[in-house]
């Protein structure tokens, strides 16, 4: 294949090479208009059409293109926002193949990652829908003690111990962790982590009931637990999985309304 027969494509700052023939596909496409020029939103920049959208979605599309088939990752999910890049590409057979999938109730899930050790105890949220990790991000805060400002005043001993209210760590969009209790390693009780998850107001440091409040707090989001199992045998870190049927998702698309039709009546059809 020559050079003229290929299309280098910027989209979103990825880059595709791929056919003229793979592009011209679906010839009432955005994209099949692209490449005759009959479409100003794309620009050549640099011998590369570049195309402000998703880069990440449009390789799944460039390869419904090649095959003229629907291949998404078992873990896929962004079938919402894949629908969307179908419709700006006006490619309205992919759009009919994602239709079932947005159809579905999918469940969302969650596992809570429990190890209690000593007198600390450690927390894992790992969650399918990062929405339901930001939901729990707002409402959990955990409470480190530190010793107060010492003032020209005060001679106290043991020092004031003030909370210092911190949001719970994010590795990534899917997850969160965080601990309670203190450090038994120590010889003081400086440093204990308390742990608060709203609307409930109590500051708690003993892991079995801060575990309890949040497998409370999962169930009245309307999550059902439905498995526990024990995840390393030596250091017993308890996985409690829930699970939660969403909704499906509502595709909203504007739409130019069309001019209503008058349909006016012969005039042999007229009563007089």
């Amino acid at each position: 294949m020559s050079s003229q027969e290929l299309v280098t494509l910027n989209v979103g700052g990825k880059i595709f090479t791929t056919g003229f023939s793979t592009i011209k596909q679906f010839p009432a496409s955005r994209l099949a208009r692209m490449l005759d020029g009959r479409d100003q939103e794309f620009k050549m920049v640099g011998g590369q059409i570049f195309v402000d959208r998703d880069g990440v979605l449009f390789s799944f599309i460039l390869d419904f293109l090649r095959t003229h088939q629907l291949l998404l990752p078992t873990d896929f999910s962004d079938y919402l926002r894949l629908q969307r890049e179908a419709l700006f590409y006006e490619l309205c057979s992919l759009v009919d193949l994602l239709n079932p999938y947005l159809l579905q109730p999918r469940p969302a899930l969650v596992e809570v990652h429990f190890l209690s050790r000593n007198t600390q105890a450690f927390f894992r949220v790992f969650g399918s829908c990062s929405k339901t990790i930001e939901t729990l991000t707002g409402r959990i805060t955990v409470f480190t003690e530190q010793p107060s400002a010492p003032t020209w005043s005060s001679n106290s001993f043991p020092p004031q111990m003030t909370l210092l209210p911190l949001p719970p760590q994010r590795p990534s969009y899917h997850d969160l962790v965080f601990q309670c209790g203190s450090d038994s390693s120590t010889d003081n009780q400086t440093g204990v982590k308390y742990v608060s998850i709203k609307p409930d107001n109590r500051k708690l440091a003993n892991g079995t009931n801060v575990l309890g409040l949040l497998i409370d707090t999962l169930l009245k989001e309307g999550f059902h637990l439905v498995s526990t199992r024990t995840v390393s045998s030596e250091d017993k870190t308890e996985c409690y999985s829930f699970e939660k049927i969403k909704s499906p998702e509502v595709l909203i698309m504007n739409e130019t309304p069309k001019p209503e039709t008058i349909i006016i009546p012969e005039q042999s059809q007229i009563k007089k």
